[in-house]
């Protein structure tokens, strides 16, 4: 059994919300490993969606992905009550799209040796929120590369007369923007 073979055994978590603004709509998914490592993605829908549709476009693009990654155990958690009662069965659907993003998930669960859906409270699942509110306003991103620093202080040195003494700059923007940062490093030296 070789190590992809053995996660695969194990159970991965995915966490995904949808969500749909004046701006447009997106997908939020956050694929956790059985190692602990959270796989993020910020999805731009290029069509209009209603807010349950972006729930469930998220729900299926998770599925998809945690599939494709190797993932045979799937936990999956959304802060919506409809989409999780009604994957569950608990609520009928009665819209047509609503009806056919079900099948869809009713296919891709049988790519799964376990699936389960549970419902969590939205302050449980902040990650995925706040990349599915980042796809969801902005602009038109087809053209766009967008990366995200993290700055841990002010780049200026405090004011005042007791830290008047000309110290240097640490490094400067230009240098910081040229440089990519893996989760957990910071820009500061």
């Amino acid at each position: 059994m070789t190590i992809k073979d053995a996660s695969q055994d194990q159970k991965w978590l995915l966490h995904v919300d949808g969500s749909s603004t004046a701006q447009g709509s997106g997908a939020g998914i956050v694929i956790t490993t059985p190692q602990g490592e959270d796989l993020e993605f910020a999805i731009k829908f290029g069509f209009k969606a209603s807010n349950n549709e972006a729930e469930y476009e998220a729900l299926v693009i998770g599925m998809r992905m945690a599939h494709e990654t190797g993932a045979r155990h799937l936990l999956a958690y959304s802060d919506s009550q409809l989409v999780v009662k009604q994957v569950e069965g608990t609520y009928e659907a009665k819209e047509e799209s609503m009806i056919q993003y079900l099948q869809q998930i009713a296919d891709l669960k049988t790519k799964f040796h376990h699936f389960q859906i549970i419902q969590i409270p939205r302050e449980e699942n902040a990650k995925a929120d706040s990349l599915s509110k980042l796809a969801s306003n902005l602009e038109d991103c087809r053209t766009r590369h967008i990366t995200i620093h993290y700055l841990p202080e002010a780049r200026t040195p405090p004011r005042g007369p007791a830290h008047s003494h000309g110290g240097r700059l640490g490094n400067s923007y230009s240098q910081m923007d040229r440089r990519r940062i893996t989760p957990g490093e910071s820009m500061g030296s």
